[in-house]
Parts: structure tokens; sequence; C-alpha cells
């Protein structure tokens, strides 16, 4: 074990490690008005909850980082069956919340299963291509992942859960372009795929029907949120009010006023908004810092990786973590449609910090296993 501790990235850890308390504190200070006003119960709900989050995913985060990333691909095949048949389980005994049925309700929590799907595809992936790295200039060969990808994709926009399908499908699509295929093979998948969603999009509009809801379409009308207030234009634009009371310094810690219910759940998805409202645009410029400092960290690791496994996990935890950043915070600026993506470190939520935390995990075991082999080298 002191060797694993020895060789951790430390500014990474440490980065992370701030980003987290810091998440945890915010969440109190976003979650404790609604949790009392709302739900009537404690104020302290949701921090006491995403502290018991945060602490399971610690403790899982320490068992796994004793094994090595050829390891989780061993075991990404069980659970890639898993937590297919669980996406295909959940549209049909699944809680609804939001108007998605992306939750199991196991009473005090829920589980959402397409974020791990994210992890566990990214795992399998890097897995399956290393086992047939000499294979690789077979059509089929490299297909197969985007199959089963596109499987995973299509039970999650089921749901329906489109920005997380769009960011699931975007890791496996990176993934993909990194590995060794030739491309020839890249070019011909690329085509196939473009066909297809053509089809496909020809079939649906020509019988007047669509993939995407009309609760779904009426958020592309995202331009000019505040001359929808009242409408579908409220949770956007009360996001806008929150970060202009902000300014530069803050109104204070704990003395948000847009978090008493003018946002329907701001200890998520506008997290960002109350963190600037109530700490100002400067934190929020640092907070962006930090978050270029743990993807530029995430990519070195990568790049230093003696195995291709190692940079495809590196990089393809670089995508999660930036897409759900970018998606965010496109989303609370109004540049795109709300998805109800969360924002890394910050927003509460089990299945995402679980999943969070192993990310960094599969990242700090790799920075590992360079280290070790740098040293036996020497």
């Amino acid at each position: 074990m002191r060797k694993v501790i020895k060789n951790l990235d430390k500014p990474l850890l440490i980065v992370s490690l701030l980003l987290f308390v810091f998440g945890l504190v915010m969440v109190f200070s976003a979650s404790n008005v609604t949790a009392y006003m709302s739900k009537a119960v404690s104020p302290y709900n949701y921090f006491i909850k995403q502290a018991i989050f945060l602490g399971g995913s610690l403790i899982v985060s320490s068992i796994m980082i004793r094994f090595n990333t050829k390891a989780y691909g061993l075991i990404s095949h069980v659970f890639l069956i898993g937590i297919t048949f669980s996406l295909i389980i959940l549209l049909i005994y699944g809680k609804a919340q939001n108007q998605a049925i992306s939750w199991f309700d196991l009473g005090p929590i829920s589980i959402q299963p397409s974020e791990f799907a994210k992890i566990i595809m990214l795992l399998w992936m890097a897995r399956y291509y290393e086992m047939h790295a000499k294979k690789l200039d077979n059509y089929w060969t490299s297909l197969f992942p985007l199959v089963i990808g596109g499987l995973i994709s299509f039970l999650i926009i089921l749901q329906p859960d489109l920005g997380t399908a769009i960011i699931f499908t975007v890791i496996v699509a990176t993934v993909f372009f990194l590995e060794p295929i030739s491309k020839s093979i890249k070019n011909k998948i690329l085509l196939t795929c473009i066909v297809l969603v053509s089809l496909v999009s020809f079939i649906l509009v020509t019988n007047g029907k669509t993939l995407i809801y009309s609760r779904q379409l009426q958020r592309l009308n995202f331009t000019n949120p505040c001359d929808r207030l009242l409408t579908t234009g409220g949770q956007v634009c009360n996001g806008y009010i929150a970060m202009n009371n902000g300014g530069l310094t803050g109104v204070g810690l704990g003395n948000s006023t847009q978090k008493y219910l003018y946002l329907d759940e701001p200890y998520t998805d506008f997290i960002f908004a109350v963190i600037v409202e109530e700490l100002g645009a400067l934190v929020g410029i640092l907070l962006l810092f930090l978050y270029l400092v743990v993807l530029w960290r995430i990519y070195l690791i990568g790049k230093k990786s003696y195995t291709d496994r190692g940079a495809i996990l590196c990089y393809g935890v670089m995508t999660y973590i930036f897409l759900h950043i970018i998606v965010n915070l496109l989303g609370l600026m109004g540049l795109i449609p709300l998805t109800g993506v969360g924002l890394p470190f910050l927003s509460y939520g089990g299945s995402f910090t679980l999943s969070m935390v192993v990310a960094l995990t599969i990242v700090q075991r790799v920075a590992v296993e360079t280290g070790i082999r740098n040293k036996i080298k020497r």
C-alpha cells in the first residue's frame, strides 16, 4: 500500500479532495432551504446524504486503488451485462423523477444505472480493444463495441434521458477514434452511422413521429429565457438572476435568495449559479481554473502511461468530466438546452458522486502503475 500512496498523482489528489469538500459545503448551503420548506425535513438532509455518499465512495476507492487496471477490465464484462439488464428492468420498474424513469427507488436513496454505464463502458472498451489488438483490421471486430454502446444509448434515450445518452455516446465515440483502428475502417463505420441515423430520422419524420418528446422539444427554445420567466424559461432566468446578484465577491455564504424555491433543485443542476451568487464571480473563475488543473493532470497521466489501456482510460475519464462540465455550464448559461447533467465534484447525487470517485480512482491507478514501472526500470 505504501507503493500505491507514494505513486499517487498528488496535485490531482489534492485538487480533487478540495473540490469534493467545497462541493459538500455548497450542497448544504444550496439545499437547506429546499429541504426545510418543500420537503419539511431537516435542513441538513441533503448534506448528510451527500456526506454519506462521499464517504462510501472513498471506501470503494480505497479498495479499488489496490488492484491493477487489468483487473478492472476483467470484471467489466460482468458489470456491462449487469448494467445493460438493469437499464432494461428500469424501464419496467424504475421510479419516475422529473418525468424520466432513470432511477431505482431504494427507500432513502435512489440509484441511477445510466450514470454507472459511462464508466463501465469505458473500462470494457479499453479491455476489449486491448484483447483484440491484433484483429483491429477486421471491420466487425472493430464495430462490436459500437453496437453494444448503441444498444445502451438507446435504452437511456427511452427513459428518456437525452443528456446522459449524448454524453455516453460521445465517450464511446472518443474511445473508438483513439484506438489504433485503421482509418479506412473508421471512415466506413462513420459513414454507416451517418446513413443509419439519416434513415431512421427519415422514417420517423415521414410517419410524423420523433424520438424526442414534446417537453424535450420545448427545451430547444432556450434563447431569451427571461422572456418566458413564468413558463419554460424560469429556471435559466433565475440562474441568470442568481449570478447577477453575486457580482464579483458574492452576497455571502448561505445568503442566496434564488435558492428560496426560485430554482427547483439549486443543489444539482444549478449549484454553480448558487456558488456565484453567494461567493462571487471570482470564486466561479477559480473553480473553472481548478477544473482545468484536474483535466490537465489526467491528460498528463494518460500521456505518461506505458500501456494503451492506461492512456485510453485516462482520456476517457477526461472526456467524461469535461462533457459534464461543459454541458452543465452551457445549459446554465442558456447556450444549450438544459439536460439535467450534474456538475463534477459539486452537484448533489449518490450515483454521480460514486461514478466520479471511481473514475478518478481509475486515473490514479494508472499513475501508480506508471510510477512503479518507471522505478523498476531504473
